[in-house]
């Protein structure tokens, strides 16, 4: 019996619990998506003011509802602030510390429910809720909105904390490959340790407990990343490791344009200009998180006049970066670079034939949506996730080349636009391969294609719960 009719049978009942931040949330809000459309039933932890990421999901799908518990006060998060976007990357350990203090609520909540859940799918961020979920007497799933890589990474490295702690280069010497990282390249998540600080206490504990999980979810395709997600299997122990990404493509529908993106029309007319030269336009964005110092602004601003190329740059609406870029390099490139002081519909950008590169920090996303386009990266890791994901793509996949590295590096714009007019202009191998795997990411969400085929494995497996646990 097919997941999908299995489901649709029990209506099994899940409780999902996002990280509040974009490279979390949206992720698991289209598995939520996913999962609907399979016939599950899904409630949603989501705290007041992020309730309206939800609300394009909860009107388009009847069966998902949102459980909303009051944000808990923290010292470290400033009132109001409830999503990382509010306080910046510094705020991910006062956030999962204050949600936390969620746990006795939602055992609460849980106790009175007529139906209640029979797993909790919940962000490898919220490690904690291992313990929430043995406490309510259901199976956990983590859920990874990165990569496999980058899930085998957090293992080795809060498993053996102390010793790799004290190393100033680390080597995975039963990783595939055998990768070797500068402890300054590791997860920031990792570096930024206080054990002093009891938010610091529950990251560790929580990002232990992960491995214990009954299964574990990735945002990430067998072509792409086949030999970590077969050592993550044996890192978990089991089988239940289902990799479903690009999550967000398996439904063949695009997420709501948020009202404050830049028109899509007006982006793609200027792209459309450009087609007599298709792949000639590099797009630059650093995703929703990072800000640039005005040095590096400057440099890149240089950087990308001196080049040449023609280019599509997204400078994110922050206040002190709204005249961050010169409008005189607005005159001086006019007709060939299009400046976008706001947010960006970045999916389709990347998708438009004229496109052919991608500057960016490489954040897991953005990896994806650059996969999905076919576009060749030229990567500039900064922190977090960022260098595992770029030698994953330059090193071990050839389908980006590095032009920079570093959170508080300043480049030479000279140094750089050459790098830039050379990946854009010269027919490296890198383009041709990331148009390959873009045909394999495709194949991926096809019917009978390997994430198409592990959501529908996974929607069984939940669904059987039912009948385990009865």
């Amino acid at each position: 019996m097919s997941g999908s009719s299995l489901s649709s049978k029990n209506g099994a009942h899940i409780l999902m619990f996002p990280f509040p931040a974009q490279g979390h949330m949206l992720p698991i809000l289209d598995l939520a998506s996913q999962l609907a459309k399979h016939g599950l039933t899904i409630t949603i932890i989501v705290t007041p003011k992020n309730l309206p990421i939800l609300s394009p999901l909860l009107a388009a799908e009847p069966t998902i509802k949102a459980l909303v518990f009051p944000f808990p006060p923290h010292p470290s998060v400033p009132f109001g602030a409830e999503n990382v976007k509010d306080i910046g990357n510094s705020g991910n350990a006062p956030i999962i510390g204050a949600l936390a203090k969620l746990h006795d609520e939602i055992v609460a909540w849980f106790k009175f429910q007529a139906c209640p859940p029979i797993a909790l799918i919940s962000d490898f961020f919220l490690g904690w809720t291992q313990d929430l979920a043995h406490k309510i007497g259901v199976k956990r799933i983590v859920f990874y909105s990165s990569g496999a890589f980058l899930a085998s990474t957090f293992d080795y490295i809060w498993k053996n904390f102390d010793v790799v702690r004290s190393l100033d280069e680390v080597e995975f010497y039963e990783f595939p490959r055998k990768p070797r990282f500068l402890k300054e390249h590791l997860p920031s998540v990792f570096r930024k340790y206080n054990e002093s600080d009891p938010d610091w206490v529950i990251i560790k504990k929580g990002m232990v407990a992960n491995s214990s999980s009954w299964g574990a979810i990735i945002n990430t395709f067998s072509a792409m990343e086949n030999d970590f997600l077969e050592y993550f299997k044996r890192l978990m122990g089991h089988q239940r490791v289902y990799s479903i990404g690009p999550v967000n493509l398996l439904s063949g529908e695009e997420r709501e344009s948020d009202p404050n993106v830049f028109p899509i029309s007006e982006v793609l007319s200027w792209l459309d200009g450009c087609e007599c030269d298709d792949g000639s336009v590099l797009y630059v964005c650093f995703g929703s998180q990072t800000v640039l110092s005005q040095a590096q602004i400057d440099s890149l601003g240089s950087a990308l006049d001196e080049s040449g190329v023609k280019f599509v740059w997204v400078i994110k609406p922050i206040t002190a970066q709204q005249e961050a870029i010169p409008y005189e390099l607005d005159t001086r490139v006019r007709g060939r670079g299009l400046i976008i002081r706001g947010w960006a519909p970045q999916v389709p950008i990347l998708s438009h034939r004229a496109v052919g590169g991608f500057l960016s920090h490489c954040g897991w996303n953005s990896v994806l949506e650059a996969v999905v386009g076919g576009v060749m990266i030229l990567a500039w890791p900064m922190e977090a996730d960022q260098y595992i994901n770029a030698r994953l793509l330059v090193d071990y996949m050839d389908v980006a080349v590095q032009v920079c590295e570093g959170r508080d590096t300043v480049p030479n714009s000279i140094e750089l636009a050459r790098n830039i007019f050379e990946a854009m202009t010269r027919d490296f191998i890198q383009k041709e391969k990331a148009n390959k795997l873009r045909d394999r990411t495709l194949e991926a969400i096809k019917g009978g294609g390997s994430s198409t085929n592990d959501m529908e494995t996974l929607v069984e497996e939940i669904s059987n719960l039912v009948y385990l646990d009865a």
